[in-house]
């Protein structure tokens, strides 16, 4: 029989990855960066802090304009997988309006996604201060 103490002791540590996609803090992978789901009317909204270790998100002023960059890259990638999906479900390559409406219909409804992963990518992998700090993460489940 299994000591099953051990096994629950043991705390089992989510994944960078994981994290992002959740949109957890990357120092303590505990708390939330934003107020409210992705698709909610409230999804805009970001915490100054984090709940959990009290990071502050926005490092110095001006920090999240690297955003904008970070954005532009999900966007043209975004309009070229849809430009090439609606070639290849339409086969019509004479017609400039249809490529421009679904470009705008993909760049309005993605917008919520560009906006909230644009920042989390700039924190978990672009900014080195950010680190993981496994003892804040520990410190919570306890």
């Amino acid at each position: 029989m299994e000591n099953t103490d051990k096994m629950t002791s043991t705390n089992v540590v989510p994944g960078e990855f994981k994290s992002a996609v959740e949109g957890k803090c990357p120092r303590c992978r505990t708390g939330n960066m934003f107020a409210a789901p992705l698709f909610s009317f409230k999804s805009k909204k970001m915490y100054h802090n984090c709940p959990h270790c009290g990071l502050k998100f926005e490092k110095e002023p001006g920090y999240f304009y690297v955003a904008m960059y970070v954005s532009y890259v999900f966007v043209v990638a975004e309009l070229v997988a849809s430009c090439v999906g609606t070639y290849i479900i339409t086969g019509n390559l004479e017609s400039p309006w249809l490529y421009l409406i679904v470009s705008i219909a993909v760049a309005v409804l993605l917008a919520p996604f560009n906006y909230r992963y644009s920042r989390v990518v700039l924190m978990y992998w672009m900014t080195p201060q950010f680190k993981f700090r496994p003892d804040l993460y520990v410190a919570d489940k306890k």
